[in-house]
């Protein structure tokens, strides 16, 4: 089929402008958050998609939180959360980011060009289990306070653990009275009548069902109420939570605590889509969603059973600002307030929650930062390897063999072309280790052309002519050829199957390398011998 010049000629130029094409200019979008504000910008990118070590970014290692829930199938939950991990890193702004399993319990992901960890890790850690409960209205918490304190004090925990009263601000100084500040710091012989307080105070209306603790306090309610004695005498049917935000009421900062019904109206399984938004009203950040339609039939009876009561959005168990109350039955669209949260934030809410809840906590067990100026360094010092590799190369092939030797050059400007081109095409990613393969196997790429002129050369000393020689060296050098690089194809599975992500990038790059490599090295060079030999007749007849 490609007996004639013109034939493989044509063969030779397809591969060249695939490569070319490959390696076009491409757009890429990433989110860039400056001074707190998210944009969206545009960047030009060339050749294959640089690794971590070379752009810079973010690498985390993730395993499941076992200690937070216990699995009976940790490698299904795995498989789920690479699957959900996939669409938030997708939807996060990322250009051409890593997300791969490495061994049986651990998930890799890696951002290049994100500068940004914290909002990475939170991100990526995010269970975004979302929910809907009703706040109590029986006032089921103020009831249950002293037979919680009896309950702790029989458990030996004593003492009033009140803060310590406010000390009055200016105005009540001037003036006297307590109109102008509310003590909610009342000191009481009970330790979690002490602490938790009916929320209310200057220029804050209370709700059913919410409460108030000191910043300082909030932990130690915490734990006092996930004590089992104390949490029989809170109603059954009845759960607590808490908003994660401070709020300032008076002169004092305090945590909202939330007594909820047990029972969730709806979760987030029948969420369809969510987005990000202003409002027109408040011109406060909002996350809008929709229900899908057999989750909008179930909101929609249950908030029409609930008109006028308040019903509190979690996420990931916590509260997320303050219950909205029910107006009228709510459908299939709904949107959570979020208070003075930037609109990055509501946008990373909004990618979570369109990704799907994880099935078990994330914890990082490995975290690492590479800045730019580091990836940088590693190309500039790859790109330096590489051209004095090359040129090596190059002035070797020239001075020992001459015309064929420029041949080979002729060959392997064409390699570099076809192997970079491959690794673009595949969407390999190029990692230092990628680089030193590339390297390699520019050296591996004129090996064949050495067996095969060295091949020649003992067929024109048996006093054969030169298109006859030619023709014998390629076909009796070929099973050398065949043999070396399978040999190292091989080699480069193996590494590939068993190594880590550097060691699988060396394999790749390996590997596109030799397959180009005997695509010059035997199609191409043979191909100049062939123009060569029709254009100079009278030497191909000649005998040396």
């Amino acid at each position: 089929m490609f007996s004639s010049i013109r034939s493989r000629l044509i063969l030779i130029a397809v591969l060249a402008l695939m490569s070319l094409w490959a390696l076009r200019p491409r757009q890429a979008t990433r989110l860039v958050t400056e001074n707190g504000v998210a944009r969206t910008d545009t960047v030009t990118r060339f050749g294959p998609t640089l690794g971590l070590d070379l752009q810079g970014g973010i690498h985390l290692g993730l395993e499941l939180d076992q200690s937070k829930m216990v699995s009976t199938d940790p490698k299904r939950d795995l498989d789920l959360a690479l699957t959900i991990l996939r669409k938030r890193i997708d939807e996060f702004g990322v250009a051409e980011p890593t997300v791969q399993k490495s061994g049986d319990d651990r998930i890799v992901v890696e951002l290049p060009g994100e500068t940004d960890p914290e909002r990475a890790k939170a991100i990526v850690q995010r269970t975004a289990f979302l929910e809907f409960r009703i706040t109590d209205k029986s006032q089921a918490l103020e009831r249950a306070l002293p037979a919680m304190d009896r309950a702790l004090r029989a458990a030996g925990v004593t003492g009033t653990a009140g803060a310590a009263p406010a000390a009055p601000n200016a105005v009540t100084q001037l003036l006297g009275g307590d109109s102008a500040r509310t003590d909610t710091s009342v000191v009481t012989d009970g330790v979690l009548s002490g602490l938790i307080r009916p929320a209310g105070g200057a220029n804050y209306s209370p709700m059913p069902g919410e409460y108030m603790v000191p910043v300082g306090a909030a932990d130690r309610v915490d734990s006092l109420l996930s004590m089992p004695t104390v949490m029989r005498e809170l109603p059954r049917g009845l759960t607590w939570r808490w908003d994660p935000d401070t709020v300032s009421i008076g002169v004092e900062p305090f945590r909202m605590l939330y007594i909820l019904e047990g029972r969730a109206i709806m979760d987030g399984t029948h969420l369809e889509q969510a987005q990000a938004q202003i409002d027109p009203l408040t011109s406060g950040a909002i996350v809008s969603f929709q229900l899908d339609r057999a989750g909008g039939s179930t909101f929609g009876r249950e908030t029409s059973r609930h008109v006028g009561d308040y019903m509190a959005i979690l996420l990931d168990g916590r509260v997320q600002g303050r219950p909205p109350v029910i107006n009228s039955r709510i459908d299939r669209r709904g949107q959570i307030t979020l208070g003075n949260k930037t609109m990055q934030e509501a946008q990373d809410l909004a990618l979570s929650l369109n990704a799907g809840a994880l099935p078990i906590p994330l914890k990082v067990v490995e975290g690492v930062e590479v800045g730019p100026t580091l990836g940088q360094d590693s190309i500039n010092g790859g790109i330096l390897a590489g051209l004095v590799g090359t040129a090596l190369v190059i002035l070797i092939m020239i001075g020992y063999y001459h015309w064929s030797g420029l041949l080979a050059v002729g060959g392997l400007m064409l390699y570099i072309l076809y192997a970079v081109g491959a690794l673009t095409l595949v969407g390999a990613t190029l990692t230092m280790p990628g680089i030193a393969g590339l390297v390699l196997s520019i050296g591996i790429a004129v090996d064949a052309n050495v067996l095969i002129f060295e091949r020649i050369r003992e067929e024109l000393d048996h006093g054969k002519n030169v298109r006859l020689a030619i023709d014998e060296g390629f076909t009796h050098a070929m099973s050398a050829i065949i043999d070396s690089n399978v040999t190292t194809v091989m080699t480069a599975l193996f590494l590939f199957q068993f190594g880590t992500g550097p060691v699988k990038g060396f394999a790749v790059t390996l590997s596109l390398g030799i397959a180009a490599s005997m695509i010059t090295s035997i199609f191409v060079v043979r191909t100049f011998y062939m123009i060569w030999l029709q254009r100079k007749p009278a030497l191909a007849e000649l005998s040396i």
